[in-house]
């Protein structure tokens, strides 16, 4: 396998002669759940941009993040990779970790590149917050935000006697602040976001805006706090929504916008407190099952919207099943990139359901539900089963579920569908063969190493 330098170095050998190629900005909250947005259902706020993006774009009712928490499923959207693939598919990563993603895994700034890209991240990294790990080693020319979540500045862990210092705010390797009011963030990284575009509109630029709302702890602007009917949670989430809107608008003003992809996720399921649902700390999974930290379908499946004014028909749904590690592909056609071949990629390209091609299908014919480093459930078609939960008794049997008939995952079916019980368990054999399940303390044929300080 290449490292990042020759890969870097090979690359820009194949690029082809420059011209202007699109812009790609990715749109990407912490915890914010399916039915946390106004083109999923939400109620009790607006959310008048994300509306727009669905009117002017496509809305993806099938998309997954590839884990359930932080720090795997950012490192499986940068890398195009299941986090187990890469190292980093064990929960997630603290202020007293020693480790991050490998500097010789590919991200998608690594990938665009040699194309010439300008490249910014500014929010939230939590891929590693050590000199080694930082976005600046990973592929990106600025980075502006937190290196962690929003939560973990202060905090004591008191099992390893380890009292973090309080939460830094970085440009690029420095860090230039600490203890920042949670109420201020959104507002500065949509500032630092639609700067980035201002200064590189004269070049195709490539923008990763991972918020650190609505992660806890939650806040909100005076702007937003208290005008929302769902208590601060909802204020959090129209400062969200306005933020989108001076992206957009930053796109329009700089007349790119034609020439623009914009993509919004969200990292993993909501935090839901029953007691809460209408106030402090509450997300909404939906019609969905579970959430945050599960594997049940309020934990992954997550909103997805995609904007690309004449490339992507506006008004569309599609419910065929895609991924956060369908971005870096999907990116690689669009921009004519050299995706890594020296490895194994595990998302596909996904261009052919975001335009809108007649007939197109999901590139999957399975995606595999990870919760740590254990493999709990498998989707195939319309059929999910679940074959490990940390609460299961011993030897329970599978249970599955027909996802378009119930999507809730109500009732279970595996007594009376022994064929598809069959064809996912075989599924789920080659996920512990090829990524490993530490459920049977399998290691996996095909995995890559963490990325460490020697």
């Amino acid at each position: 396998m290449l490292n990042r330098r020759q890969f870097l170095a090979s690359a820009a050998a194949l690029a082809q002669p420059a011209r202007r190629r699109p812009n790609i900005v990715v749109f990407f909250t912490d915890d914010q759940g399916y039915g946390d947005l106004g083109p999923f259902g939400a109620t009790g706020y607006e959310t008048p941009h994300f509306d727009r993006m669905a009117r002017e774009g496509v809305k993806f009712t099938s998309f997954y993040s590839a884990a359930p928490v932080c720090t795997p499923s950012r490192a499986a959207l940068l890398t195009g990779c299941y986090p187990i693939r890469v190292g980093l598919g064990h929960r997630v990563l603290f202020p007293y970790s020693v480790t991050g993603l490998d500097p010789d895994e590919v991200t998608i700034a690594d990938m665009l590149k040699p194309l010439g890209y300008a490249t910014g991240c500014i929010g939230k990294w939590h891929l590693g917050h050590l000199p080694k790990f930082l976005p600046t080693e990973q592929g990106f020319d600025y980075y502006y935000g937190v290196p962690y979540s929003n939560d973990m500045g202060g905090s004591n862990y008191q099992q390893i006697s380890f009292k973090a210092p309080p939460l830094p705010v970085m440009r690029n390797k420095e860090i230039i602040e600490r203890a920042p009011a949670q109420a201020s963030l959104t507002g500065r990284f949509t500032e630092e976001a639609v700067r980035f575009i201002r200064q590189h509109a004269s070049e195709p630029f490539f923008l990763y805006v991972p918020h650190c709302m609505p992660h806890t702890p939650l806040d909100a602007s005076e702007a937003f706090k208290g005008k929302s009917a769902h208590g601060l949670y909802g204020d959090v989430i129209r400062e969200l929504d306005w933020s989108m809107g001076e992206i957009l608008g930053a796109l329009r003003s700089q007349g790119i916008d034609d020439n623009t992809m914009v993509l919004f996720t969200s990292d993993n399921g909501p935090v839901v407190w029953e007691g809460l649902r209408r106030g402090y700390r509450s997300g909404s999974a939906g019609p969905l099952r579970g959430a945050k930290n599960s594997t049940w379908e309020g934990g992954m499946r997550v909103p997805f919207l995609a904007r690309w004014p004449g490339r992507i028909a506006p008004g569309r749904v599609c419910d065929e099943l895609a991924t956060t590690m369908d971005v870096l592909p999907t990116v690689a056609q669009l921009t004519g990139a050299q995706p890594p071949r020296d490895r194994i990629i595990d998302g596909r390209s996904i261009v052919p359901l975001l335009t809108g091609e007649s007939g197109a299908r999901t590139p999957h014919d399975r995606f595999y539900y990870y919760r740590d480093d254990r493999l709990e459930a498998v989707r195939s078609g319309d059929w999910k089963l679940h074959v490990h939960k940390p609460d299961w008794p011993a030897q329970s049997p599978p249970q599955l579920y027909n996802l378009r008939s119930d999507i809730g995952e109500t009732t279970d079916l595996a007594a009376g569908q022994p064929a598809a019980v069959q064809r996912l368990q075989a599924f789920a054999a080659e996920a512990r063969e090829d990524l490993g399940d530490a459920a049977i303390r399998k290691v996996g044929r095909n995995v890559r190493p963490i990325g460490r300080i020697p």
